[in-house]
Order: structure tokens, then sequence, then C-alpha cells
């Protein structure tokens, strides 16, 4: 609960604009506030908090934000004029207040303090070792329980890449349990050697399976040297018992780990899992880098950039390492800092318990643990200089568009629109936001079609921008450029669109994709230039062939593309493969799911005979016999299992435009 303490008037602002009255007002708010551990909650005038911070003793805390000559803090000076009430949460120890703040910040997403966004790009692997037959499988969230995690993968995308060299050379099964227990014939997986058929009594054994298990294991946890000695050892043995078939296989399960596996430099000889962090600022930005080391070799670094920063650095830095480790992040054993920070105990007191180890948070100051710190810095001085590179790069592009496109102010904010469907079905829309060059993915918007079940690209995009610009006007949400994927056809629609509503801020553009033409002077065809359209103008304008603005501009178009085609792929996967069983009166979601559960898969479910299907709890004998004639007229081969089929969409699929 929290506890404002208003024994004055409401606040009022001084006449003379110096903050007087406001200053003493909070001033008498503080001292009522308790000498205890807790949070403390920065509100300004509509309620709005805009920082949440933590504190031992929260009323010196407070108080300290307020001594003229005693808190040198740059944050003071842009916090004190916005801040009008000041709100508390007492409690009983640091530790409950470092929890209390991380969530506050979650909850609130304050202006003025650090929002740490990475732990949702990390995944893991999951091996459920308490299985007879264990198997792989991505997770999110590692839980508390007796399965093994591996990771974390900085994306799912490399977790996968993962997965598919472990199933080529350590074949482990890759079947959901359900579908595991109904095996009675080994699958595809056995038959391309992706799999050593445990579902299949006679073609592995448990002792042969938990040996795959144990060089999985040694493989993820990154004890490459130890898995090749112990295969190259496995090698011989085969080779002085003539089993060179098996020799030949622990050969090539070498030879991929040792063309896979880069060599990586040992940076740290204490073999321990290390995570180092380096911190730069330069004239209110700030990079913080982390380099992941695990078993002394140097894994992962990472740069995060924040800009327009008030914040002191420990303030900075112990927000971070506060919101990153209190996520669902791989705990090392020692985590080494560049400087000094409140909290570290009440961290590591979480940490510990977490890890279920010891865990040392560490600022050294010689020795290679410091050089380990020294590097990080480096880096994070490197990231700030390429990431300035970078943007001078795209404000260029940014200003090349403008004076090539006739616009009216720099193109900061770019929104562009797409049309998917397949004959009008499914249809959607996309909307991709660029900021400054780069894709602010916080404002992607989908749209069904609601209007329209026939093909009609106009209409449809009429429908989508209608939609999208009614809602800006009222929210004074408006892009500098809007770039509509198509012709003058429809640029005009957007054109009308926008008459219609009154909006005459942004500029418009069409960006038309190339097309096979006639060139007789390449005796054959060849791709045209890239085309837009600009209102006002008969003929088209053409950017420069290798210029930064035709290839920003490309890719705003191709990401409003990938954006449309991915939702209308999702939507049509969803009505190409609903189940026959969806068709069946009296069949939902939970009797389809015991039907599944027994038989394993649809085809397992058409084999049986309808006494056999009236065996599931709640299928009577009229209904077994319907769900048997249904499925027999539906027609054998088809299963629950199946992809899902792009062929289908990617045949007849259209995206809005000129093409």
């Amino acid at each position: 609960m929290y506890w404002s303490p208003r024994g004055t008037p409401l606040l009022t602002w001084n006449p003379r604009g110096d903050g007087q009255v406001k200053t003493e007002t909070l001033l008498e708010q503080v001292e009522r506030f308790p000498r205890s551990p807790g949070v403390y909650l920065m509100k300004n005038r509509s309620g709005k908090v805009v920082y949440v911070g933590k504190a031992k003793n929260l009323r010196a805390r407070v108080r300290s934000y307020f001594r003229a000559a005693g808190d040198g803090r740059l944050q003071i000076r842009f916090l004190l004029p916005v801040v009008t009430d000041i709100d508390f949460v007492a409690t009983d120890t640091e530790k409950e207040a470092l929890l209390l703040e991380n969530n506050l910040i979650k909850e609130h997403r304050p202006k003025y303090n650090i929002n740490f966004r990475d732990d949702k790009d990390y995944v893991s692997i999951k091996l459920n070792v308490k299985a007879r037959y264990p198997r792989l499988t991505i997770v999110r969230r590692p839980q508390k329980d007796e399965n093994v995690y591996f990771g974390p993968y900085s994306s799912a995308y490399s977790a996968r890449e993962t997965l598919r060299f472990i199933q080529r050379h350590f074949p482990l099964r890759s079947c959901t349990d359900n579908i595991f227990r109904n095996r009675t014939r080994p699958c595809l997986y056995y038959e391309i050697k992706e799999c050593v058929g445990p579902c299949v009594a006679g073609l592995t054994t448990d002792e042969e399976y938990q040996e795959l298990v144990k060089q999985v294991t040694l493989f993820l946890q990154g004890r490459k040297e130890e898995l090749v000695r112990e295969l190259k050892d496995k090698m011989h043995a085969a080779s002085e018992k003539l089993a060179f078939e098996d020799a030949a296989r622990y050969h090539r399960k070498i030879q991929a780990i040792e063309q896979t596996v880069e060599p990586q430099k040992v940076i740290s000889y204490q073999f321990r899992d290390q995570d180092v962090f380096g911190y730069y600022r330069k004239d209110g930005e700030v990079v913080m880098e982390r380099l992941l080391v695990r078993r002394g070799k140097l894994t992962e670094a990472k740069s995060f950039l924040y800009k327009d920063q008030v914040l002191p650095d420990p303030e900075i830095l112990a927000s971070c390492l506060e919101q990153y480790y209190l996520g669902e992040s791989f705990i090392p054993r020692e985590i080494l800092l560049p400087f000094s920070i409140e909290g570290t105990t009440a961290l590591a007191e979480i940490l510990n318990e977490r890890r279920s180890g010891p865990v040392g948070i560490l600022v050294p100051r010689r020795g290679q643990r410091r050089n380990l710190i020294q590097m990080a810095t480096k880096n994070a001085e490197l990231a700030l200089q390429q990431a300035h590179n970078r943007e001078e790069k795209r404000l260029g592009a940014l200003a090349q568009i403008q004076a090539k496109l006739h616009l009216r102010a720099l193109p900061r904010r770019i929104e562009c629109f797409d049309i998917s469907n397949i004959m009008g079905k499914e249809a959607v829309g996309s909307l991709v936001s660029f900021l400054e060059g780069e894709p602010d993915k916080t404002r992607y918007r989908h749209f069904r079609i609601r209007t329209l079940s026939t093909p009609n690209d106009y209409a449809m995009m009429r429908e989508i921008l209608e939609r999208r610009y009614r809602k800006a006007i009222e929210e004074m949400d408006l892009p500098n450029l809007i770039l509509i994927d198509g012709g003058k056809g429809q640029l005009g629609i957007a054109e009308e669109i926008l008459r219609e509503l009154g909006i005459g801020e942004p500029d418009l553009a069409g960006i038309a994709k190339s097309r096979l033409q006639e060139a007789p002077e390449r005796k054959g065809k060849a791709w045209s230039e890239e085309r837009f359209y600009l209102p006002g103008r008969k003929n088209p304008v053409f950017l420069p062939p290798s210029s930064e603005a035709l290839f920003l501009l490309q890719r705003v178009r191709d990401e409003a593309h990938r954006f449309a085609i991915t939702y209308h792929k999702k939507l049509w996967g969803r009505e190409t493969l609903r189940s026959p069983l969806e068709e069946i009166p009296g069949i939902g979601s939970r009797r389809k799911r015991d039907l599944l559960s027994r038989f394993g898969s649809l085809k397992g479910l058409q084999e049986a005979t309808p006494e056999e299907i009236a065996g599931v709890p709640g299928i009577g004998i009229m209904l077994a016999r319907e769900i048997h004639a249904r499925l027999h007229a539906a027609g054998p081969g088809e299963s629950e299992e199946a992809p899902v089929r792009e062929s289908a969409a990617g045949a007849g699929l259209s995206s809005n435009g000129d093409r």
C-alpha cells in the first residue's frame, strides 16, 4: 500500500517561478518519512510516476535530494522541476526494497529510470533428465525443478541451430511424450538417422541412449575438449575391435564438433563463469558493455546504449544489474563491476538463493579481473563511437530522402503500410514504424480487414489508413512521412483519406517495386529501378541505385512486407490446419484433446474402430460412430502433426503494390 503524507495543502506553483513554495512543501512531506528501508516514488502534476528509487533510510535518502550543497547529482536539476508529490512504501529489509523497486520500475516505466530491456531476448535449452529417454526443448523461463537447463542463448534462432546440430550428430528423440508413448514403429527421423528410435523395442538400449545424453550434456556445458577426448577414446577402441563403421561414426562426430565450435581464446585462467561489466559515459550518453565469460572463455559481448541520461553512474549501473539479474537470466559465479554501487549486499543475497550457491559481486582493483574490466570498458567506448557513426549515416540517409523526394521536413519518423491476402481471404494490413532510420517495433501494428472478403487492394488500403489516422488525430500522433507500398493508385487513396480527415502535415510517397522489363541493350529482360510516386507529380522519382536513401526506404518497405506476410501466414495456417474433429458436433477442445491423447495423432484415431473410440471417457458409441464416419470421409493421411502448408500460402500470396 502506498502512503502519501499530505499534511499540507495541495501543492501550488510559485508565481515567481523559483520553485520555493513547492520545494518547502515536499520537504515537509519528507520529514514524515520513516528511517527504515523502502522504496520512494516521485510523481509529476498529473500523478504519473517519473522516478522510483530505493533506500536503506527513506528519510535520509529523499532529504538528500533537497540539500543545496550536499547533493550534486545531475538528476536533481531535472527531477525537482517536475516532481510535485513523493510516495513511499516501507519494507522490512533492504532486500525487500530491492525486489519491490524492480517490480515498480517494470510496472510504471518511469521516465528518469533506466529501462533495461534484455531479459526477453534469452532462451534456454531444457533436458528432462528424469525421463527414461530424455529429450531437449527450448524454453523461455527455466524453472526450479529437477530438469537440467543450458544457456542462456541470446536468441531463439541460435538455440534452434544448436538443437539441429545435436539432432544430426547426437540423435536423441525429439517427439512429445504423447506421440512417443503411442508409437508402434519408428518415424522418419529414425530413417534419416536423426533419432535412435527408443520408441520401438530393440532399436537401441537404455545404456546406449544414456551415453548419448552424457555426450549432449558435455557439449551443451561447453566441455568440448573433454567430449572430443572421450569420442577419440571410443573411436580407437572401436578400431581395435575392427568395428570400423562405429569408428567412422565417432570420427564424423569429432570432425563436426571441431569444425562447428570456433576456437575461443582463454581470457581467464580461473575457468569460472563470470559476467564482466564495462561502463563509458560521454555527454549524457551511457554505454554499458557486458562480457559473458564461461569456463574462462569469452562467449558473448553485448552493448547497451542509453541516451539523455541524468542519473549518476552508480545508480545507472545498479539499476541495470538489478533488472537484469532479477529477471530470468543465468547467474554466474562472479559478477565483476568497474566501480562500487549501493545495494550489492542485498543483491548478492538474492542471487545466492537463486543460484543455490555463492555469487561474488566484485570491484577488482588489479590483476586479471581488472584486465577484464578494462577490456569491457574499452569495448563500451568503441561501441559508443560506432553508434555515433551509424547515427550519422542514418541522418545522412534521411537528409537525402528529404532532398530527393522534396519533403517538407526531415523524415525522422516514417510509417509504411502494406496489404497481404490470397484472393481476398484472411486479408491483413501491416504498419511498421521507423524512428531516425531504425525500426521502432513498439509502434508496429497488424490490421485484420473487416469490410471486405473479395480482393480489392485499394479498398483494403483505404480501410487501414482510415483506422490508423482517425485514431492518430485524437492522439496527435503523426509521422513525418507516410510510405505506401504501391504505385499511383494506392498513393491516391492515401491522399484522399488524409484530405477527408483534414490531415495536412505528413508527407506522402508510394514505393513501387522494380519489375522485369525488356532491356534491348542487354538483349533480354532486366529489373527496372525502384519507382517513387509523389502527390502532384505524374512521373515517378528515381533514387541513385547505391544511395543510402534508397537502401533505407527499401528496408522500410521490405519490413512492412515481411510483417504483413508473417501475420497472413499465421492466420492462413490456422484456417488450413483446422482439424476435421472441429467439424464434428459434440467435439469440443477437451474431447479433442482426450482423443488425441489416447490415440497419439489423428492418423491413429482414423485407424481405431468405433468400439475403441467409445472407450475414451465421455465418448458414447453413437458419437464414436460419427467420429469414425467423418474421419474416413475426410480421407486417410491427414494428421494433427502436419506442418504449416506454406506452399498453399506461398503460391498465391500477394502483397499490394505494382509488381
